[in-house]
């Protein structure tokens, strides 16, 4: 019971689910604490770890792929990788298929963006959400905080993505003082959601998990969780108006970012997310209240 554990991954990993936050642990902690090593049967720790469970993201296989056939070594990707691109260079990589990963804050990117580009931040769940989202095999073009395009590249690279073209050098700035084309993001602050969807008449979309959405959601939203709303884009109609939240704004930001690049004109973000919009006035259920 006194031997220690270390975590492969930290919370929020796609590797498990109720991951816990703690850095260690031990054999007689996880047995007094851990709902997978209660006293059951067999068919009923299949179905307690097998529950809700979500689909790998695809990068998985990939990854499992690339560490049995092999791989460059690390200073060899980044010096490959970290080419530092000019405004022109960096159109021509776009015009050729490259697609723009832009990893600056939801709040940096909603102001000036690369049309197409798509926004997840180092700030979240990077790793994770480029795998999930972003094929693997896809030549990239990295926009970022100037001084974090390396760790951009970096943190690309460790979950297999080494297909980088570089980097927008001197980042969004460069690209603005080269007059190029650019688009930007409406945030409506969380006390005017009312307000904007009766004016705009528009729709509100969730794209958090299901059990987010579960134990709270605004009355009439449409759920449509970010790990699969690519693949759901077609049941939208792209000249509509469209309000998009999460729980914080990190994720409402991707997916603001997906349906742009998917020509979805109209498309607004909530600032600070669902825990925002739960301190207002807006209607809300919870899940008592689904319950009773």
């Amino acid at each position: 019971d006194d031997i220690l554990l270390y975590p492969a991954h930290g919370p929020g990993s796609s590797c498990g689910k109720g991951i816990g936050k703690e850095t260690w642990s031990t054999i007689g902690i996880q047995k007094a604490t851990n709902y997978a090593l209660q006293p059951m049967t067999r068919a009923e720790f299949i179905a307690q770890v097998t529950d809700n469970l979500p689909p790998p993201p695809a990068y998985f296989f990939q990854d499992a792929r690339i560490n049995q056939t092999g791989y460059d070594s690390i200073d060899a990707v980044m010096a490959r990788n970290s080419q530092g691109l000019d405004a022109q260079a960096t159109a021509e990589a776009i015009a050729a298929g490259a697609l723009v990963l832009d990893t600056r804050t939801a709040d940096e990117f909603e102001k000036a963006f690369i049309p197409g580009a798509i926004n997840i931040g180092l700030n979240g769940g990077f790793a994770v959400w480029v795998g999930t989202l972003l094929p693997i095999d896809r030549t990239i073009v990295v926009v970022a905080e100037p001084g974090r395009e390396t760790e951009s590249i970096m943190r690309l690279a460790r979950v297999g993505f080494e297909n980088v073209a570089g980097y927008l050098q001197g980042g969004m700035a460069t690209w603005i003082g080269a007059a190029m084309p650019m688009d930007e993001v409406t945030s409506i602050a969380a006390d005017s959601l009312r307000a904007a969807m009766q004016v705009g008449h528009a729709s509100l979309i969730d794209v958090r998990k299901p059990n987010e959405f579960a134990d709270g959601h605004v009355i009439g939203a449409r759920h449509l969780e970010l790990d699969s709303l690519e693949q759901n884009l077609h049941l939208l109609d792209s000249e509509a108006s469209y309000i998009v939240h999460c729980q914080g704004g990190y994720r409402s930001m991707v997916a603001i970012s997906i349906m742009r690049a998917h020509g979805f004109k109209h498309v607004a973000n909530v600032s600070g997310g669902y825990a925002s919009i739960a301190k207002t006035d807006v209607p809300t259920v919870k899940a008592e209240s689904q319950h009773a």
